[in-house]
């Protein structure tokens, strides 16, 4: 195997290996359920948007009409375009109008009848597709005629006030001060609402609502500054939560370039379903390797819980059942923004050695993947002297380990809500340490049987252990989430937020998105 840790190329595949078996009953009981948000996705593909005078969008109400009447275990698409066909109504809008007021009754259809709202709800659920596969092209011609960012890693930052209008001046502003990635921080609580709110909103808390308005309006904002900069700026937002099939079909259609999108955030820290959450990532996986999308996933959250030495290898097993679950639904290694992070204790000797051995193999490990290096956050104090060195460093590792996607680290970070001034200075520190060590990375070659190339591989070793004791648990990765493994957070596979929108396919159940993405037309 290649790579600068001269890592076992026996026991990388063992390490697939084991993450494949360990994943493939996870993936087959998704391919069994379907939920609430990945039938309201199908609707949105669909063209079905809007609210009602309670801000409830149709999408919810058409659903929970038809899930009343027939049962979610068929799909929502049989007895919608089933209705259309019968001249309940003439659109999907006035359909979910009507039912909503109580003057549409769904029924299963049989027969002729079934035969020809497949064929309606193929035809409107493919156009919605198709306008993600030309939002795709749209982003790949932009990049040919303004270029893209000329340096990696992809220097991400954050703009998170709550208010839309605000977000695109600081968002915009960033992209000029350096900034090749601008993320939109989710509203505080989002990922734990059951639909997605609608329109341009002004009053987020700790972060902006992840709306299809809100994309629209931040993707063409970003466009302007793209072509007044001669490169593409990238935007990011949140697929995740209990609407992540949805934002992710919002986010395919109105062209957003990156999302975060973990198999198991939502479980670990939002106390999600995990059930729910498999069948949700996956679907929403499907889309975002359809649309080009890059994910980023989470496994720096599990550092701010458990400890990020004696947890390593937790990070590291998280990335190869994430690796295996993204490549199933189709994403291909450029789309694997594969998260981890600098936590580890400065306090710590030889912690330095400790995070570069950590970041060493993961590029290693995933040598095709846009890495998504993340900050120091848990040991920050609010010695903003310390915060900055220990961002310098933690930006000297980025540089040597050849990341992707660099978050930029602020000195008040987990402190405060960081100022204008402190991003500026930031970025001043990722632009001073990327400048001086230039490619060092092609130099750098760490000492066969050292430290670092020790550590890397105990890392590994720990990891393909755990692999192997998931696999010998009676329910797998479900139990081992129960057990706490990853994160120190417990969830059982029978509990948690969102439980009651799964449903076992029934032997009719048909959804024209999943058809259309899986014979990857």
């Amino acid at each position: 195997m290649a790579g600068k840790l001269g890592l076992d190329a026996a026991q990388v595949r063992e390490a697939r290996s084991l993450a494949r078996r360990v994943g493939r009953p996870i993936v087959n009981t998704a391919k069994k359920h379907t939920t609430v948000s990945v039938e309201r996705a199908t609707l949105r593909l669909a063209g079905l948007q809007g609210a009602d005078a309670e801000g409830t969008p149709w999408v919810n109400r058409l659903l929970d009409v038809v899930r009343a009447d027939v049962g979610l275990e068929h799909g929502v698409a049989l007895p919608v375009w089933d209705a259309l066909r019968r001249g309940e109504a003439e659109d999907l809008l006035v359909l979910a109008q009507k039912a909503s007021a109580g003057s549409v009754t769904f029924r299963l259809p049989e027969g002729k009848d079934a035969a020809r709202a497949t064929s309606a709800a193929r035809t409107a659920v493919g156009k919605g597709i198709r306008r993600i596969d030309r939002r795709r092209v749209e982003r790949e011609r932009m990049i040919t005629r303004i270029g893209d960012a000329p340096h990696k890693p992809w220097i991400y930052l954050i703009v998170a006030t709550g208010d839309i209008h605000e977000d695109i001046p600081q968002a915009q502003n960033a992209a000029r001060e350096g900034a090749d990635v601008i993320a939109v921080i989710r509203s505080t609580g989002q990922s734990l609402l059951d639909f997605v709110p609608e329109g341009a909103t002004r009053e987020g808390f700790a972060g902006t609502y992840a709306t299809q308005e809100n994309f629209r309006l931040m993707r063409a904002a970003l466009d302007e500054t793209s072509r007044e900069l001669g490169r593409y700026v990238r935007l990011t937002n949140y697929a995740s939560g209990l609407c992540m099939p949805e934002i992710a079909a919002l986010a395919g259609m109105e062209r957003l370039d990156m999302m975060l999108n973990d198999s198991m955030y939502g479980i670990l820290f939002r106390d999600i379903n995990p059930i729910r959450t498999f069948v949700d990532q996956r679907f929403s996986r499907q889309v975002h390797a359809r649309a080009g999308i890059i994910i980023n996933t989470g496994e720096d959250n599990y550092l701010t819980t458990a400890d990020a030495v004696e947890a390593a290898h937790t990070v590291t097993t998280s990335q190869l059942l994430n690796e295996y679950f993204a490549k199933e639904a189709g994403l291909e290694d450029w789309q694997l923004g594969l998260g981890h992070a600098f936590e580890i204790d400065p306090e710590v000797p030889d912690s330095f050695r400790l995070e570069l051995a950590h970041a060493m193999l993961a590029r290693d490990l995933f040598p095709k993947a846009p890495l998504k290096w993340m900050p120091p956050t848990r040991h920050m104090t609010g010695d903003v002297f310390k915060g900055y060195l220990l961002d310098g460093f933690f930006n000297l590792v980025g540089a040597l380990t050849d990341q992707g996607i660099l978050l930029v680290g602020m000195m008040t970070e987990a402190v405060v809500t960081p100022w204008l001034s402190d991003r500026d200075l930031a970025l001043q520190n990722v632009r001073y340490v990327m400048n001086a060590v230039g490619n060092l990375h092609e130099d750098f070659q760490p000492k066969p049987g050292g430290f670092i190339v020790n550590r890397a591989n105990e890392v590994l070793g720990d990891s393909i252990q755990l692999l192997s004791d998931i696999e010998r648990h009676d329910n797998g990765l479900l139990d081992a989430i129960a057990d706490g493994t990853f994160g120190l957070m417990k969830r059982p596979a029978d509990k948690g937020r969102g439980l009651d929108g799964v449903a076992r396919k029934a032997r009719d159940y048909y959804n024209p998105a999943t058809e259309i993405l899986e014979a990857k037309e």
